[in-house]
């Protein structure tokens, strides 16, 4: 949702990370139990979404809490719909997970198991704010960065473990889509965007992370120059490229790691 006044060049945390069970693996149309992670703060008390508190939340102790390098959270899935309760009507699943106490992102973007963990460990990027100018990028997320999900007994398990791995900072961040480059190496590319783009004066780039590290370097592999196809819908007014969103965004779309066997 819309920041309020105060921090209106910040987003409140408004998405959520989700799991879903299904009741037949061989058909989904039957439906199944869609659940969303809830993190615990340092308190105790589910870190949950606010409505018409838009500022409050955005620089809450419980969101610096969870950007802050070092701690750990206890999660517990909650459950969002099921089918054979709620039936297969359509329904919000972003409001269902706010009446369920989920705990709310700043637009989580990708996620992948870690190899070699049998599911176990999960890893995921946070996109954030990526304007320069937001209120959150001291401390509060407003850079995003990337997350480390530990469930010990197993992926069905219902409690687990969270952990920021990486975070974010203006030369690294908008963190989008991502691919395990080994097993203990994470390689994350950015999406900024044009306003992010325009405030650093770079566009995006990839990077290895070291998600066992205390405190991991962001290792560029990959950085991206300007792109002429990419850019042909960035005019506006009469220069526009007719049939085109003008978005201009010069993104890294998506990585792949493959050892070429198909």
């Amino acid at each position: 949702g819309p920041a309020g006044a105060v921090n209106a060049k910040a987003k409140q945390p408004n998405s959520f990370i989700y799991r879903f069970t299904p009741a037949n693996v061989g058909d989904l149309a039957q439906g199944g139990v869609l659940e969303a992670l809830q993190v615990s703060g340092q308190d105790g008390q589910p870190i949950v979404f606010h409505a018409g508190a838009a500022d409050a939340d955005i620089l809450s102790a419980a969101m610096h809490d969870l950007h802050t390098p070092g701690l750990e959270f206890r999660t517990r899935w909650v459950v969002v719909h099921d089918t054979a309760r709620d039936g297969s009507a359509t329904f919000d699943a972003n409001a269902a997970a706010k009446a369920a106490s989920a705990t709310p992102f700043k637009r989580p973007e990708n996620g992948l198991f870690r190899p070699g963990t049998g599911f176990r460990q999960f890893a995921f990027t946070e996109t954030g704010d990526t304007n320069a100018l937001s209120q959150a990028n001291a401390g509060f997320g407003g850079y995003g960065g990337v997350f480390m999900l530990t469930q010990r007994r197993g992926p069905s398990a219902a409690e687990g473990t969270l952990r920021l791995v990486f975070a974010g900072d203006q030369a690294h961040t908008g963190f989008d889509n991502l691919a395990w480059w080994s097993k203990d190496r994470l390689a994350v590319v950015e999406d900024a965007g044009d306003t992010l783009h325009a405030q650093r004066n770079a566009l995006d780039s990839g990077f290895l992370i070291d998600v066992d590290a205390r405190s991991p370097a962001a290792v560029r592999f990959l950085a991206e120059g300007r792109d002429a196809s990419a850019t042909i819908d960035s005019a506006l007014g009469a220069a526009a490229t007719p049939g085109f969103q003008n978005e201009g965004d010069n993104e890294i779309t998506g990585i792949h790691v493959s050892d070429g066997d198909p």
